[in-house]
């Protein structure tokens, strides 16, 4: 294995008369698959470009067609960050066609990423087909391109603009990346087009099954997320992988084929809509793994993910793992997602070469592995029981109380919705639950103490009774905070019989803004206030409160 591993990393001689295509972020999912096809279809001689310093085969890359073609010099691999021209220049030296597939994590909302990699990073692939005198190229999209995160695409067509705000910032990325290319078509020679596949699934992801069977192992993949019928437009990799080469083939044809063709968006799926909901519990039973049944609206979910979102934001830098619940995730999980793909079938010639079933069949074959049966369960408590011991806390968090947890989100949901997604003030949201407080009361005390046979338990009049001592007490809390704010020179004078208060608002002098003050309760008959300003000490034993004189 050394010895043909160390053939990989080194740069194969390229004879001149053979054809070359560039295969951007080669070694990513779709990508390793349109890279074997490539292969397969022995048109092209393949470059792969990718981040990493050298390239690492799996066994059975190393025993088949793509091991064979290092070996033969059909295939040679180059390390390239799109965001340097200089290296992207050298990886598409002598190539005709360059398939662009390299994107980050799009479930990594990092816009400084995604514009560095998605816009920065294609400008250069543009610049440098360009200048190289690159014939042909494909852009990898998305269908995200045209979702604002709120309206679904039911049987969405090329025709739908792109949205003034999208989902998040990959999607926005994505489609300046997209806008970019369409506009590069025809500049010195070059035929452009983009693809939009839809939900790519099948052996060798990383992201979507593996969520799911993480999910399923935690406890997580019984929750639908919205009411569960919202359908979505899925593609098999290989699919995906086909649709590039009818693209790579329409532009490549002579007259008004390649012409028509170029310039132009697609959308790529299976052409055979299904619920999320449904192909999730396709794949988790295909597993064993339970099926999702427990709807939570999406109302009560946003607010959570949000959360998480915000914790992911600040504890990423110390190493935090990319959550699976977030705000984005969530939008695309509730909402519709399908798209015509005749416009593909028209000018591309694309259809799809693996059925729905079939793509399933394969994908829940190819994680084996993952399969419950095969999942060591530990002895014992958990991890999380063990850090968040016993106690109502943990038993909300850990779900053991589940009417407590199911209450602690409705009241975070109400919390949330009140005061955050209103938009409410602080003041206003007080102002209001005070005033929805006082109606609540007023029609709990007008109301007879039994309705319909059920007593109504009234709260006892003493509660709403007020002494004549605290209210003095309160009235000169609220005094003391009137003259603190205010300007002018306070003399107050409290006894328990004689009480008066002036405030001189003109012709004296004025004394220096009070910074604090504090209430001294030493005995019932007394109560003393003393403020603490910029040049005076007042005591409060000199003045008392039963009315407010003004000076003119």
């Amino acid at each position: 294995m050394a010895e043909p591993q160390q053939q990989h990393n080194s740069e194969v001689a390229e004879p001149q008369q053979r054809r070359w295509c560039v295969v951007t972020g080669g070694r990513g999912f779709a990508a390793r698959h349109l890279v074997q096809m490539l292969i397969r279809l022995d048109v092209f001689c393949v470059r792969i470009a990718d981040l990493g310093p050298s390239i690492n085969l799996d066994l059975s890359e190393e025993s088949g067609a793509l091991g064979q073609a290092f070996q033969s010099g059909r295939a040679s691999y180059v390390s390239a960050d799109l965001r340097d021209k200089s290296q992207v220049l050298k990886a598409c030296e002598g190539a005709e066609v360059v398939f662009h597939m390299a994107a980050p994590d799009s479930s990594i909302n990092n816009h400084k990423l995604h514009q560095s990699v998605n816009v920065q990073g294609t400008v250069n692939v543009i610049e440098a087909c360009v200048e190289l005198k690159v014939k042909r190229l494909i852009y990898t999209s998305s269908p995200s391109v045209v979702f604002d995160g709120v309206n679904g695409n039911f049987n969405g067509d090329e025709s739908l603009p792109y949205p003034t705000k999208h989902n998040d910032s990959y999607s926005a990325t994505k489609a300046d990346a997209e806008a970019l290319v369409i506009k590069a078509n025809g500049v010195n020679g070059l035929l452009t087009c983009c693809v939009r596949p839809s939900g790519i699934f099948g052996p060798g992801d990383k992201l979507f099954v593996p969520s799911l069977v993480n999910a399923a192992r935690a406890g997580k993949s019984k929750f639908i997320i919205g009411d569960g019928n919202n359908m979505y437009d899925f593609t098999y990799v290989e699919n995906v992988a086909h649709a590039h080469i009818c693209a790579e083939r329409a532009l490549a044809a002579d007259g008004p084929v390649a012409v028509k063709a170029a310039g132009q968006a697609y959308f790529i799926t299976n052409m055979e809509p299904i619920k999320i909901w449904e192909i999730m519990s396709i794949i988790l039973d295909g597993l064993g793994y339970e099926r999702p049944k427990i709807k939570v609206p999406v109302s009560i979910i946003m607010p959570i993910a949000r959360l998480v979102e915000a914790i992911y934001t600040a504890l990423a830098p110390y190493g935090m793992q990319v959550p699976q619940l977030t705000p984005s995730r969530v939008r695309l999980l509730s909402c519709n997602r399908t798209f015509d793909c005749s416009k593909a079938n028209d000018l591309l010639g694309y259809s799809p070469v693996v059925p729905l079933k079939e793509g399933l069949t394969r994908t829940i074959d190819s994680y084996s592995h993952l399969r419950a049966e095969l999942c060591r369960r530990k002895d014992g408590p958990s991890k999380a029981s063990i850090s968040l011991g016993s106690g109502r806390v943990s038993d909300i968090l850990l779900w053991r109380n589940k009417r407590q947890t199911l209450a602690t989100i409705l009241v975070l949901w109400a919390i949330y919705s009140y005061f955050v997604a209103s938009g409410y003030t602080i003041i206003t949201a007080v102002s209001k639950l005070l005033a929805g407080a006082s109606i609540l009361l007023f029609f709990h005390v007008m109301s007879p103490r039994k309705i319909l046979g059920y007593t109504i338990e009234k709260v006892p009049e003493s509660k709403f009774h007020l002494s004549k001592e605290m209210s003095h007490k309160w009235l000169a809390y609220f005094k003391v905070v009137a003259i603190a704010s205010g300007a002018g020179e306070a003399r107050y004078n409290s006894r328990s019989q004689t009480q008066a208060a002036s405030i001189n608002k003109k012709g004296k002098r004025p004394c220096e803004p009070i910074t604090s003050f504090r209430l001294i309760d030493e005995e019932d008959e007394e109560d003393e206030f003393e403020f603490e300003g910029g040049n005076h000490s007042t005591k409060a034993d000199e003045f008392n409160v039963d009315h407010v004189e003004d000076e003119d």
